[in-house]
């Protein structure tokens, strides 16, 4: 096929629709499982992706405004936000830490920094107040206009190497850097009217804020321009004469680590609208490639190109889990046997559903990693494919039930719309093993074992299989002409899971197709799918409930956002 003729095909499809409607989107009962969820990559539809690309469309403007540091680094600074209609600030509070303090675990209460996301232009009130609360955090009390609180340790290891280098007059060696990847660690970013800050009704009516935790994410991305702030600063105050500042590359190679627990898991669960629109547009992407009916040698081109660089990702993405090395190293032959394929496809010149075969090829060939890898990756190499996507990581929550609906009406749909949950038998204890509740003293969400730990009594609603196989039950023993207002008379206890299921009828993504109490359950599957959705990578577990990843790395700072380093930053390769 002649090439000219081939690159217009694909490029033609891509402005009249991407012929969507000739390939299905991936059914929920594949991708809404938890072995699925927990391969996730992040993707061009991610939330600090989506993020830059407005920052750099509406020419935000960043600046550092106050830098009140002492010669160890200790102090505050403030950073402004400028949107084309309102302005944000960061205000940063640097302290003392002993060592014995400094730990990623959710009940320290103290850090190297502590971070508060302002809405507007603080006054000296302001800043004065947050001094005094934000190094407590979820002890500190807060306003309406407090819109993000975080806090963060330094990795001190590499920060004391790096410091030392600049204060010497060299730039640290790359590879060293990149062992660790951060040199500050965030152990929570709290939004959403957490601890008393703003509620997001407040400020979910704004474009920049309408789509999923963008708000948070520019917090964290504040947070990375702050620590290399503060590196530079410290580095000139021990060598005033000699000092140099890190170089531009390195300092894109660094990004925000990331501690997280259990304390995001169960949101998925509660916000099933949202986890719908997180998938459906996934999958719409997705599909929008798969249907092209001719692919060009350009395209395939980009793909090789990525896969290139994910290899070389692979290779800096170091984890003391061995079960994900064992996975990236399978990962990494799969890779390898893809780039073979692209390699045939433009050896052979006939590319008719080239990326629709890829994939139906990688699902018996691959590994769910590298399904996975491949989905993200024929995204990027498409951008076109997102851009009416962009706008809707939102949803409405809002719930209504209707009552007026018979019983054995509302059985036709439910029955169709929670056949999954009929595998599981919920009489034995192997699919009980579990319950999620919420810890006292810190009121994060907690993962317990039935028969073992006391708590169970409190559970949270997470639960959702067995809870609808209940309702399943429930139904099936009642009047199958009463209305379902008489039911819920009679069964109370249903009622919010009625309310679910009618509000899901029309979102097939909404619930994770797995028993999450079950004896196995990973939780870490959920965390990793909802930092994928992030722009997290390099996860890194610790143990069954919590992991390390980085954020933003390889992301451009402010003073790349006019050039094309802006939105080529997946899977980076760093220096």
């Amino acid at each position: 096929m002649n090439s000219d003729v081939d690159l217009l095909t694909e490029k033609e499809a891509v402005s009249n629709g991407f012929f969507s409607d000739t390939v299905p989107l991936r059914p929920p009962e594949m991708v809404c499982r938890m072995e699925r969820m927990g391969a996730a990559f992040p993707t061009r539809l991610s939330f600090i992706r989506l993020l830059l690309r407005r920052m750099k469309e509406e020419m935000w403007k960043i600046q550092r405004v106050r830098f009140d540091l002492d010669g160890s680094g200790y102090g505050r600074a403030v950073y402004e936000v400028h949107t084309p209609d309102r302005q944000y600030s960061l205000a940063a509070f640097a302290n003392p830490l002993a060592d014995h303090q400094r730990t990623d675990r959710v009940i320290a209460s103290a850090w190297d920094a502590a971070f508060v996301l302002f809405d507007g232009k603080p006054t000296e009130g302001d800043l004065e107040r947050l001094a005094d609360n934000a190094p407590h955090q979820e002890a500190g009390r807060f306003e309406a206009t407090d819109l993000v609180i975080s806090r963060a340790n330094r990795s001190m290891r590499l920060f004391e190497y790096v410091c030392g280098c600049l204060a010497k007059g060299d730039q640290p060696d790359a590879d060293k850097l990149l062992e660790v990847g951060y040199l500050m660690r965030t152990t929570a970013v709290y939004g959403n009217g957490k601890f008393g800050i703003s509620d997001r009704s407040r400020i979910n009516w704004r474009e920049e804020a309408r789509n999923s935790f963008q708000i948070e994410m520019l917090t964290v991305y504040l947070i990375r321009l702050f620590t290399v702030d503060q590196l530079d600063h410290i580095a000139k105050c021990r060598a005033p004469d000699k000092a140099v500042k890190l170089k531009p590359e390195l300092k894109r190679a660094l990004g925000i680590g990331n501690a997280t627990g259990l304390g995001m898991a169960p949101f998925v669960v509660s916000h099933p609208e949202l986890f719908h629109e997180w998938f459906h547009a996934r999958e719409t992407a997705l599909a929008r490639v798969r249907a092209l009916d001719f692919v060009s040698q350009e395209s395939i081109d980009r793909a090789t190109a990525l896969a290139q660089r994910v290899l070389g990702h692979l290779e800096q993405w170091h984890s003391g889990d061995l079960e994900y090395q064992s996975r990236n190293q399978r990962l990494g032959e799969d890779l390898k046997t893809l780039l073979s394929w692209l390699s045939d496809g433009s050896a052979s010149g006939i590319r008719e559903r080239f990326w629709d075969d890829t994939v139906r090829k990688s699902e018996t060939a691959f590994g769910v990693d590298a399904q996975e890898l491949l989905v993200a990756l024929l995204i990027e190499t498409y951008p076109e494919c997102v851009e009416d996507l962009e706008k809707s990581f939102h949803s409405s929550e809002t719930r209504r039930i209707d009552v007026a609906m018979t019983v054995a009406e509302f059985r036709e749909q439910f029955d169709k719309q929670y056949a999954w949950v009929d595998q599981y038998d919920f009489s034995t204890d192997a699919e009980n093993t579990h319950f999620w509740y919420v810890s006292e003293n810190k009121l994060e969400p907690r993962f317990g074992r039935r028969r073992e730990e006391p708590g169970a009594d409190k559970e949270m609603p997470v639960a959702i299989a067995r809870d609808m196989s209940a309702l399943k039950g429930g139904l099936a023993a009642f009047d199958q002409a009463a209305s379902l207002a008489e039911f819920l008379i009679a069964h109370p206890e249903f009622r919010h899971l009625v309310r679910r299921a009618q509000s899901l009828s029309d979102l097939p993504y909404g619930e994770i197709q797995d028993n999450l109490i079950a004896d196995g359950t990973s939780p870490l599957d959920i965390l990793r799918f909802k930092l994928a959705n992030f722009g997290a990578a390099k996860f890194d577990p610790k143990s069954a409930l919590w992991t390390r990843i980085t954020m933003f790395q390889g992301a451009p700072l402010p003073e790349d956002l006019d050039g094309d380093l802006t939105d080529d930053w997946w899977l980076p390769t760093l220096p």
